[in-house]
């Protein structure tokens, strides 16, 4: 039967893992490796992976790094950064990962999701649409960390996307990233509307209630957090965590009613 899902994102910068607010002000929080073999022992549903230098800095994507992940990762794991080619998408799937997590480079080249997709079937194809509101309630899609604008609205593009044969979409809502005080629930509520095909929502998470709340309102769904998981406390102690099984058990009891 199929459930939710709740994952942990983890940021690479500068050789380690960081948290950010707004995408900004990179905060030190671990080693890359050491964070999945804890989440392996928390037994989570899956985790993401964003080297969040590779595009801006245009480089290849780190496949020793890669390598190392997916070789320590006993759940299902999605990379993202760099991947701008075919060649470069089928070399990370090579390595062990399972999903590749796709921005910018499909803006530049659409074509590249078929391309992936006849090779490893679509729902390996992830795309990740980082989402700012702007003046009078409008949405718009940035990419480079934030940097760069696109000018494109999420909602008319993430119904694109599907046309085009994207298996997943991950919605990351820029203005809330590091603040946990919750969810997007307007992006989350556009975009549902408009799209058949999973979708994960990203940005907010404080609590676990904040991840009961997007359950209850859209069922199946991918909930990401990256604070929640990382910090414990008033101060942000850096503690790795995740629910339990009976915490997880609870969130999706409103799904059997």
């Amino acid at each position: 039967m199929l459930r939710p899902r709740i994952i942990p994102c983890l940021l690479y910068h500068d050789k380690g893992l960081v948290k950010t607010v707004g995408f900004k002000s990179p905060n030190y929080v671990g080693d890359p490796i050491n964070a999945v073999r804890i989440f392996n022992e928390k037994e989570v549903d899956e985790l993401v992976f964003f080297d969040i230098d590779a595009t801006v800095k245009n480089e290849e994507p780190n496949y020793a790094l890669i390598e190392k992940l997916a070789n320590q990762s006993r759940m299902p794991l999605c990379y993202g950064g760099g991947i701008k080619t075919l060649e470069q998408a089928l070399r990370i799937f090579s390595l062990g990962i399972e999903k590749i997590a796709l921005s910018s480079s499909v803006i530049t080249n659409p074509k590249l999701i078929k391309e992936i997709a006849e090779r490893v079937g679509s729902q390996s194809v992830i795309i990740v649409l980082d989402v700012k509101k702007k003046l009078l309630g409008r949405y718009e899609i940035y990419t480079h960390n934030g940097k760069k604008s696109t000018g494109i609205n999420p909602i008319t593009y993430a119904a694109e996307l599907e046309k085009w044969g994207v298996g997943e979409i991950i919605i990351n809502s820029i203005d809330n990233d590091g603040l946990m005080k919750g969810y997007d629930l307007e992006l989350i509520s556009k975009i549902t509307q408009v799209i058949t095909i999973p979708v994960t929502v990203l940005g907010g998470a404080g609590s676990i209630s904040h991840i009961k709340q997007v359950i209850d309102e859209y069922g199946i769904i991918g909930v990401a957090a990256g604070s929640l998981f990382v910090f414990k406390g008033p101060y942000k102690a850096v503690l790795i965590n995740y629910p339990d099984k009976t915490e997880k058990k609870n969130l999706f009891t409103t799904l059997h009613k």
